[in-house]
């Protein structure tokens, strides 16, 4: 399925209580259980990734996943910031 996702950036702890380190693969989701894998790929570069959830969030409308720094640069999305994703969860 499609979703919308965006980047994040930030050096406080997540809900999970790992502390946010941008370079891991990892993303916020308001309802999967933390530890949940998730494949996502961006359709306009075709490049893929697999990341884990351990945190809470996107809490703007329309957004379903806020993704790590180094996911959003793997994903080519840095850039746009916002983006349609297909996402799998594994």
């Amino acid at each position: 399925r499609t979703t919308t996702a965006s980047w994040y950036n930030q050096g406080i702890k997540t809900a999970s209580g790992e502390r946010y380190d941008p370079k891991s693969l990892t993303v916020a989701h308001k309802t999967l259980p933390f530890g949940t894998l998730v494949l996502l790929t961006n359709p306009e570069t075709n490049r893929s990734i697999l990341a884990r959830v351990n945190d809470r969030g996107p809490f703007i409308r329309g957004r379903e996943f806020d993704v790590s720094l180094r996911c959003a640069e793997l994903l080519d999305m840095k850039k746009k910031g916002v983006v349609k994703l297909l996402v799998r969860v594994l």
